[in-house]
């Protein structure tokens, strides 16, 4: 096998075309194997292996830097950068990353989770070079959709001004998670089809055999073949930046030349080159959706697995639904149809629903300007990539309490993906923005009547539900709740654990068949139900509060702020996440961890003085 050989990126350069040919396809396989074992991005980084080979055949890593955006497409990259005998503890607790990280290897420049950040990083990189005096290549490959976000079209304009040396590689493969959308994308599919693009890919390697590296020049653009490269159609040339392509991504021995002609070419060169997101895999080539990222598999005989119901599809069935019941219903996703469970929704109220692309914070302020005309916004988020439009929640939504319902999804610890990822922060920036209002449903049935009344009450209310299974909702149920008030699910003589969220579960089992301890599904965090948590202090109940959010600022900290408001002093024990990063690995392990899960809970109650004789034990002679 030629990937026995390759322990560091310039083992590659020792090896013949045929071999690195062979390489790919070893790659592919290698990468086939443990995703079919672990589960991971699979149809992202099937479509980069050709690339990746071709970059680390012509860069020197990691003296050259080279920038993945998204970085899930990038496990071919691990596997060249001395990673190889590792690779099959990708996301796996105490294994390596999912996406690039600058902490777990030297070749990886930057650590990356969400999108379209490279060519910002690519900027300042190429800056810092270039004030220190230094000299080395900076590489950006952006892709799955990263450069509909916003953050990476500003970064070209800063780059197209500036015109720092830069290369920059758009890995066109038309997805992200699912389609791409908007009309940058639009302008790509009919510039391809253009005659000129046409025989430009048809002759691609000839014709820069035949020409100079100088002719790439903006200034020399008269010349037939630059123009050929510099049409001044091309989506880039407003930007000032030089585009080469369309080109064969596939192409392994065109990729390499290509890369060798330009790669010493002055100032900002955009390379663009297309793709198949899943090649080489005949299913992931046919659903790159599904395949995308898939859960373990057989790779001799790969089918769809279920994962269950989850919260996910839970709230796209009630949006549907409630799309029949509310005309004025319109939901806004960031490119996340698959992941926040709109497919349905999609295709039932395709008039009323809109994919921005990886753009949160637009997603945002166009929900602002839906409800300031007089529809009903649901935007459907997750909770880390909501971190990205803060400043349209506070600037644009709640200053002017506008009717905009976030439904946040993996609102906790997610697994796999690890820190970029982990919906842990939203309580305590969301709670400190006058007018939101926070909630957490305990099952499928409560989310709807949450939903329900959230569209009913109006002003910016954020639902949050866990990346987890939920049993479902009957169709057509839409029962009452009383907005603010907290459940009592279970009578304690001693103590209550005030649970909210997906740490309902830990309570539930560590108050079980305890007479002295009591459940509360304290489902609003904001109203926080003040009545309630009063009648407890007065009564002398010992209080354990569990959440499954960074313990600073999040719902134990805002239960402690109306206590003191109240001038109460219970016995009282705050459960949440430590002030640091959790990696990827079982969520189970990192709730235990974490000191929230049932057993961290019985401590606490233990530690307090609350018998933890079950009524089986009280009973015995």
């Amino acid at each position: 096998m030629i990937l026995q050989k390759v322990n560091q990126p310039q083992d590659l350069k020792t090896l013949s075309q045929e071999e690195l040919l062979q390489l790919a396809q070893e790659l592919r396989s290698e990468i086939i194997r443990v995703c079919a074992q672990n589960g991971g991005h699979l149809a992202s980084s099937l479509g980069a292996v050709e690339l990746i080979v071709a970059l680390h055949r012509v860069f020197d890593s990691p003296r050259d830097r080279l920038l993945f955006d998204v970085g899930h497409q990038a496990y071919a990259h691990k596997i060249l950068t001395g990673r190889k005998e590792v690779f099959h503890t990708i996301r796996q607790e105490g294994g390596i990353s999912g996406f690039t990280k600058v902490s777990e290897s030297e070749h990886d420049a930057i650590t990356v989770g969400h999108a379209s950040t490279s060519l910002a990083n690519a900027l300042g990189m190429a800056i810092a070079r270039d004030t220190l005096g230094e000299n080395y290549h900076i590489v950006g490959i952006i892709g799955d959709g990263a450069l509909t976000g916003g953050m990476a079209l500003a970064a070209l304009n800063v780059i197209g001004e500036r015109k720092p040396k830069l290369l920059i590689i758009l890995n066109d493969n038309e997805m992200s998670i699912s389609e791409n959308v908007g009309a940058l994308n639009r302008y790509f599919r009919e510039y391809q089809t253009k005659k000129w693009v046409q025989d430009t890919q048809k002759w691609g390697k000839q014709v820069l055999e035949g020409i100079s590296p100088r002719l790439f020049n903006l200034v020399d653009r008269a010349k037939e073949a630059a123009k050929l490269m510099l049409h001044q159609e091309n989506p880039f040339y407003a930007w000032g930046i030089r585009y080469v392509g369309p080109v064969d991504g596939h192409d392994l021995p065109g990729l390499i030349h290509i890369l060798e002609q330009i790669k010493e070419l002055d100032g900002p060169t955009l390379l663009h080159i297309v793709t198949q997101k899943g090649k080489g895999y005949g299913v992931a080539e046919e659903d790159p959706i599904y395949w995308h990222g898939p859960p373990g598999f057989n790779p001799q005989k790969p089918e769809k697995v279920s994962k269950g119901y989850s919260w996910s599809a839970a709230f796209g069935d009630a949006v549907t639904e409630l799309a029949y019941r509310e005309p004025r219903l319109f939901v806004i996703t960031p490119a996340m149809r698959e992941g926040s469970g709109l497919v349905k929704y999609s295709q039932t109220h395709p008039e009323r629903y809109l994919d921005t692309g990886i753009c949160e914070d637009v997603a945002a302020t166009v929900a602002a300007g839906m409800a300031l005309r007089g529809l009903k916004p649901v935007l459907a988020i997750y909770s880390t990539f909501m971190q990205r439009a803060y400043d349209q929640i506070i600037h644009d939504i709640a200053i002017e309490n506008l009717p905009v319902v976030f439904a946040v999804d993996r609102a906790g610890i997610v697994g796999g993906d690890g820190a970029t990822h982990n919906g842990v922060f939203d309580i305590a920036y969301l709670r400190t923005v006058p007018n939101v209002q926070i909630a957490a449903p305990k099952d499928a049935l409560e989310l709807r009547a949450m939903l329900k009344k959230a569209l009913e009450l109006g002003g910016p209310i954020a639902i949050r539900y866990p990346r987890d299974n939920v049993e479902k909702a009957p169709e057509g149920a839409w029962p009452e709740i009383e907005w603010g008030r907290w459940e009592v699910l279970k009578e304690g003589s001693k103590a209550y654990i005030l649970a909210f969220g997906k740490t309902l579960k830990y309570a539930l089992e560590a108050a079980q068949d305890h007479p002295e301890i009591g459940v509360i599904n304290a489902r609003f965090l904001k109203p926080v139900d003040k009545g309630m948590l009063e009648a407890l202090a007065l009564e002398g109940y010992k209080l354990v509060t569990t959440e499954d959010h960074q313990k600073m600022g999040g719902f134990g900290s805002a239960v402690l702020e109306a206590l003191n408001e109240l001038g109460l002093k219970p016995d009282i024990r705050v459960l949440g996440l430590p002030d640091v990063f959790f990696d990827h690995g079982s969520i189970p392990r990192m709730h235990r961890e974490a000191g929230i899960d049932a057993a961290a809970i019985r401590a606490a109650l233990a530690e307090m003085g609350v018998s933890l004789q079950t009524v089986g034990e009280a009973i015995k002679p």
